[in-house]
């Protein structure tokens, strides 16, 4: 468990927000199923406060000091959509781990269930579809080397490095063997694209990742969680709002990670449709990224359950994760004998 009135923590805050450590509120967001969120009260002010997991470190996927470094580039680079960057802590003696504080944004975020007490309509969705991808499309068109945001990663052999680099951390976390993800990742890599885009990609980009206006105007104020942010190819990052874009008739255990099969969203082949007449890419592998935004997605849920097993994860719902990864693997095959999203 981690002390949220650890009296070393108050003390820092304390001294680099400069309120007194009584006066601080410190509580939690439920719902992430990675980095821990905390929101963060005193004097009228609200924050939020980012950290990695429990347990062995993963990946770079929980390096808070990168996340808080790619705000601070989005900032300088005149990008609006994010919580303002405000304090990064690299010493790991004050919370037993790095950890960053930013600004909190007020606006509704939308999870995996209706949010209590309102019906969204059709109409709403069908808006938020187009808007969020308006995003989703703008990120990938940011200009690269006078902001300096190209400094952020290495495009050139981008989708190799993500699709040996992936399967990797499957192997490494694997808890039984699952027949349709190996079938995937061998495949994978033997169908990489030949042709490479370069643009700015969040890797991470769904509904709960967004903080919208109102429930009336779904407008993006601010997107959220930057950790796997980079510069690469934008197609892998449309793979990935493919994987996490569940329909109406996908398997119910993926409905857990986006809003996206609610009455009158886009379907996939309408995102795809969307993303093509706005962008000048070529899409016609699309159904490879959609593959590796699946195997990707599993990989992730595996390694959450692998954690869980672990006991360094012990939150209930990461019990189930392991059959969102036999559900990724399935589906990504059979979209790749049937040749359809």
């Amino acid at each position: 468990m981690i002390n949220l009135t650890n009296p070393t923590l108050l003390e820092y805050l304390s001294d680099h927000l400069h309120v007194p450590s009584s006066e601080f509120q410190l509580t939690v967001f439920k719902g992430g199923f990675s980095n821990l969120t905390y929101g963060l009260e005193a004097q009228g002010k609200k924050w939020v406060l980012r950290r990695p997991p429990l347990g062995k470190k993963i990946s770079k996927a929980h390096d808070m000091v990168r996340e808080f470094q790619i705000l601070e580039a989005l900032e300088r680079a005149g990008y609006q959509k994010i919580p303002k960057p405000i304090l990064c802590c690299e010493d790991e003696r004050i919370w037993d781990a790095p950890f960053f504080i930013m600004e909190h944004v007020e606006g509704p975020i939308l999870r995996n269930k209706m949010p209590e007490g309102r019906s969204l309509s059709p109409p709403f969705f069908k808006q938020l579809s187009a808007t969020s991808l308006d995003v989703l499309l703008e990120l990938h068109q940011l200009e690269l080397e006078h902001s300096g945001l190209g400094k952020l990663g290495k495009p050139e052999g981008f989708v190799t490095r993500q699709v040996m680099g992936w399967s990797e951390r499957y192997d490494k976390a694997m808890t039984e063997e699952i027949l349709d993800m190996n079938h995937l990742a061998g495949w994978l890599q033997q169908h990489i694209p030949s042709e490479e885009h370069v643009g700015f990609i969040h890797n991470d980009f769904k509904y709960d990742n967004l903080v919208l206006s109102s429930f009336e105007h779904p407008e993006v104020k601010a997107v959220l969680d930057w950790e796997m942010a980079t510069v690469g190819d934008p197609l892998m990052d449309l793979g990935t709002v493919l994987a996490y874009w569940a329909e109406a008739k996908d398997p119910e255990i993926l409905k857990m990670f986006n809003l996206s099969y609610a009455e009158g969203n886009f379907t996939r082949a309408e995102v795809i449709d969307y993303y093509a007449q706005r962008s000048s890419l070529n899409l016609d592998k699309i159904h490879f990224y959609y593959a590796f935004g699946l195997f990707k997605v599993g990989v992730i849920a595996q390694q959450i359950y692998q954690r869980h097993v672990q006991g360094f994860a012990p939150d209930p719902r990461f019990a189930a994760l392991i059959h969102v990864v036999k559900a990724c693997g399935k589906l990504a095959v059979q979209s790749i004998l049937t040749h359809r999203i």
